[in-house]
């Protein structure tokens, strides 16, 4: 059931952010797992928070973790890739930059 899901979900968004021109990253092994992480996190709080951040449950606090998160944007200009590696910029798919360490930039009193 969750395979079937994260199927589902995988086709929207590549069809929603590939029209953006934002890719999933090429792993595809680690963009599936990202994707069952997002389908769990919507189970248990309502919302798809980022899998590779701490949500604390209260969605107007997670507001800037709700993939896609607040920080994509940013990450995806300066460094390629978004800080789970998720989605990719067109540079990066297109193999035009390599990837990088992408620093956290949530601020600190956000994590909880």
């Amino acid at each position: 059931m969750i395979k079937m899901k994260t199927e589902e979900l995988y086709k929207a968004l590549k069809k929603s952010q590939e029209a953006k021109n934002i890719y999933f990253n090429k792993d595809n092994d680690l963009v599936f797992e990202l994707l069952e992480s997002l389908l769990l996190n919507k189970e248990r709080y309502g919302y798809m928070a980022c899998p590779c951040r701490l949500a604390c449950g209260d969605r107007e606090k997670d507001k800037d973790i709700i993939c896609p998160c607040d920080y994509r944007q940013p990450d995806l200009e300066e460094f390629g890739a978004c800080f789970c590696g998720l989605y990719i910029s067109p540079a990066l798919h297109n193999s035009e930059i390599e990837s990088e360490y992408i620093p956290e930039r949530r601020p600190p009193e956000k994590i909880f």
